[in-house]
């Protein structure tokens, strides 16, 4: 829901440090040759803006939930600007959902100056200019979803299973970007930042971050906890990850 939840209910928990304003997570990516997205959250605007991004080459969107897909329409000022539609590569599943609840932007009926993407389901590895995406299966509760791997990155958002045929994908990885909810009680749907710990140290990510922290999770206090390897992401966060 965004730190602080709208209304600021729970504002209370944590402290006013910058970082614990957390908007909606999205990824930006830039190689030699591609400028690549991951997810397209609700504060994509503002993100973009920030970060300034000059230009999206691709979209990767890992499942249909509406804090990875609300932005979508925001994509539009990208199509101005480059002149042309943007490839999407997703599941089949959340293609179909893209096309129904953005029906605006496809087939007879749709809006002139909507949001142009074009959608193609992603099932294995995939080149894309200067780089290798190989989608990475892991459940969101009883949802499969995805996670993408891009060269020596894994992304992993709102997961709570990761299977063993995924985690041999993400082996050895050298940054591992994953989901931890918060510290405690147990969440039927995300990790658990113990449970986020435990895969990093399975998979021997050298250094991971937590994304998709909720509104309990305290920036400064949360980091002084973790082991030397993992830190919380933030905001306008920027790493860089070696060519493997």
């Amino acid at each position: 829901m965004g730190v602080p939840v709208a209304g600021g209910f729970d504002r209370y928990r944590i402290s006013d440090d910058p970082k614990n304003e957390r908007t909606r997570c999205s990824a930006w990516l830039q190689s030699n040759e591609a400028s690549v997205l991951i997810d397209v959250s609700p504060e994509f605007r503002i993100q973009s803006i920030r970060a300034a991004i000059p230009q999206i080459d691709l979209v990767l969107v890992t499942h249909e939930h509406m804090d990875h897909i609300a932005g979508l329409d925001d994509l539009r000022a990208y199509n101005f600007a480059q002149q042309s539609s943007i490839p999407l590569f997703t599941s089949r599943r959340t293609a179909e959902s893209i096309r129904s609840r953005f029906d605006y932007m496809f087939g007879e009926g749709r809006y002139p100056g909507a949001t142009e993407i074009d959608m193609d389901a992603i099932e294995e590895s995939r080149e894309f200019r200067d780089l290798t995406i190989t989608p990475l299966p892991v459940h969101h509760g009883s949802l499969e979803i995805l996670g993408f791997r891009i060269g020596d990155l894994c992304y992993m958002t709102d997961t709570k299973h990761v299977p063993d045929s995924t985690k041999q994908l993400i082996e050895g990885c050298h940054t591992l970007v994953v989901s931890g909810l918060r510290w405690e009680p147990e969440h039927p749907t995300h990790m658990t930042i113990p449970e986020a710990i435990a895969l990093s140290s399975e998979v021997r990510a050298s250094t991971t971050y937590l994304i998709h922290m909720n509104s309990q999770v305290e920036h400064r206090d949360t980091e002084e906890k973790l082991p030397d390897s993992i830190h919380l992401a933030h905001d306008q966060l920027t790493i860089e990850i070696p060519v493997p």
